[in-house]
């Protein structure tokens, strides 16, 4: 076998050339920290399982968390009785009452959306806290329940070591617009079309 025809030969030249090119790249890039606004939308399922994916990255970090549900009602979730456990570093605040087609009350949504965005500001302006999950904000800023400039605008002006997650199918354009990091969950293939129904430790 010629040195041309060996494989394991012409990978590692191969890994070689990705490395210098990775390197550069990294060597590129020069903040070192920022505060980011994420968003997790789509069709697709994980939106908000993402989001507690980084909740427990931040964790082992030591990181202090805020959450906000809008929309949501009380559910007795798998991921809110696992961060009960970290109770000195989780603030949790599930502040829906349903789903719209579950009040059939569109006052009574804009009311208690109103009280969830209250409750986020609050913990926009809590220093302590380096990562805020906005669950299912999306659906609340969809049926217009909340004012979109006011929105936006606490956003973008998040502190500088503040990291927002916002979740949520049909994420608003101009919300897009300003975040750092915007993540489509694309559906192809969904359980509950064949007839399976939300399971406790996949769904909830």
């Amino acid at each position: 076998m010629t040195e041309a025809d060996d494989p394991d030969r012409r990978h590692a030249e191969k890994m070689v050339r990705r490395k210098q090119v990775q390197d550069a790249e990294v060597a590129s890039k020069t903040i070192t920290s920022k505060g980011l606004l994420m968003v997790n939308t789509g069709p697709g399922k994980g939106k908000s399982t993402a989001s507690f994916g980084l909740v427990l990255r931040a964790l082992g970090h030591g990181w202090r968390i805020g959450v906000v549900q809008f929309v949501k009602g009380a559910w007795h979730t798998g991921e809110r009785k696992a961060l009960e456990r970290f109770s000195d570093l989780v603030e949790w605040h599930t502040m829906g009452e349903g789903f719209t087609w579950e009040t059939q009350d569109r006052q009574r949504d804009i009311a208690a959306a109103a009280k969830a965005w209250d409750m986020a500001r609050k913990l926009m302006n809590d220093a302590s806290i380096r990562l805020l999950v906005l669950d299912e904000l999306n659906i609340a800023l969809r049926y217009d329940y909340l004012p979109l400039p006011d929105v936006l605008a606490a956003l973008a002006d998040r502190r500088d070591d503040l990291n927002i997650v916002v979740t949520g199918r049909n994420a608003k354009p101009q919300l897009i617009a300003i975040a750092d990091l915007v993540t489509e969950m694309a559906l192809v293939k969904h359980h509950f079309a064949a007839g399976v129904k939300a399971q406790a430790g996949i769904e909830f």
